[in-house]
Formats: structure tokens, sequence, C-alpha cells
């Protein structure tokens, strides 16, 4: 009985492995279609770091965001992003939150993201400058507590399929990696400074899938 239950459990596991093992080739960027695509939201993450006090860099996440991509990898240089970030859904990790609640406070705090007044931040692309053959610099306009103001990140392209694997037929993917810095001050978060940090680095990982493509019969 045990070696059949410990045959049954390795097989369970062996399945998906064997699956992904078959996950076809990834494509040459100029072979995706061009579309908007939307953010596969159980593949991106949005995580920031900033300085405290000097001994580490305080580390959290935004849990709930959404963004849709327009691209023509033909065209890159035209690809346009537009994205949102709920603020409620900040993640600390704080150890205790029976004794403080530091999410809530984070996210609803005046004189921090003040969610109550601002439940919304946005990032809306202005231009896009490709420096290298999976390398970009986008810039954009940053919307944080009711206030507008240019932010750059560094893109990196981690690849694409034409088909998502073991996905709906006819749907392209493709994932990207961003980094980027803005001083907090400058949208009006100028609390605790220099104790806490200006400079907050943003660290991002996205996956987006590309609207079904019909083939047309001939």
């Amino acid at each position: 009985m045990l070696t059949r239950t410990l045959l049954t459990t390795a097989l369970v596991f062996m399945v998906p492995l064997a699956a992904m093992a078959q996950a076809p080739a990834m494509a040459k960027p100029t072979e995706l279609p061009a579309s908007v695509y939307t953010l596969d939201k159980t593949h991106a993450s949005l995580v920031w770091k900033i300085n405290h006090l000097g001994l580490s860099n305080y580390t959290a996440r935004f849990t709930e965001l959404d963004a849709t991509l327009t691209l023509d990898p033909k065209n890159p240089s035209a690809a346009q992003l537009v994205a949102s970030v709920n603020p409620l859904s900040v993640e600390t990790d704080y150890p205790t939150p029976e004794k403080k609640v530091f999410n809530q406070e984070l996210a609803t705090g005046e004189g921090w993201f003040n969610a109550g007044k601002h439940p919304k931040m946005t990032f809306t692309s202005t231009k896009v400058t490709v420096t290298g053959e999976k390398t970009a610099v986008m810039e954009g306009n940053l919307t944080l507590l009711g206030v507008t103001k240019p932010l750059t990140l560094k893109v990196t392209y981690n690849g694409g399929y034409t088909q998502k694997p073991f996905g709906e037929a006819g749907v392209a993917v493709v994932g990207f990696s961003a980094t980027g810095s803005l001083k907090r001050s400058e949208w009006g978060m100028a609390g605790y400074i220099p104790a806490i940090g200006d400079e907050v680095q943003i660290m991002l990982e996205t996956e987006f899938a590309s609207a079904p493509q019909v083939k047309v019969s001939k």
C-alpha cells in the first residue's frame, strides 16, 4: 500500500513536469502578433525597496496591479503601456499584525499612500527607446497622491511564444522585466526623510497575453 501511494504521488508531480518539458521553443520577437496585450496577473509582481536608517533596504510589494500593452513587435518603439496599482494592496509581511496593522497604516495614512483620497496609482508611457536586442528605456508619467511626474523604466524583453503554452488557442504571450527609481518627496511623500530614504527602487516582473488571433481561411 505504501509503495502504491508513493508511486501515485510521484506521478502527480511528474505529469505537469513532463508537460512543461514539451513546451514549444520561444518565438523570434518579429514572429509575435501585433495586439493589445493584457497583464497576466498570476505572473506579475511589483516590488519596491527603500533605505531604512542606513541599515538595510526595506522591501515590500503591491499585490493588485493591472496593465495593457499595445505592442507591435516589428515596431517596438511604438509600444504603449497603461498600468494601475491599488495602494490598498501594499504587503510588507509585518511580523506582528495583531499588534500593528502596518499594511493598512501605509496604505491609508495621510503621510503615506493615502488610499482613501487617492485610490489608484497609474503609469502611462509616453516614449520607448530601443537600446539593444532585448533592452529598451520606457519613459512615462506616474500619478501618485494626485501628482503626475515623469518616471523612466529600464526594460528587458525576456521572450515570448506565438502560442501560450497550455493556454487558449491563438493567444500569444510575452514577458518583460523592468527597473526604475524615484524620489518619493517629488510626489509629496516626504515623511521621515532622511531616516527613511527618499529614493525608492522599483522592480517589475510581467507577462502579457495577446487578444486571441483569428486565423483567416484561404
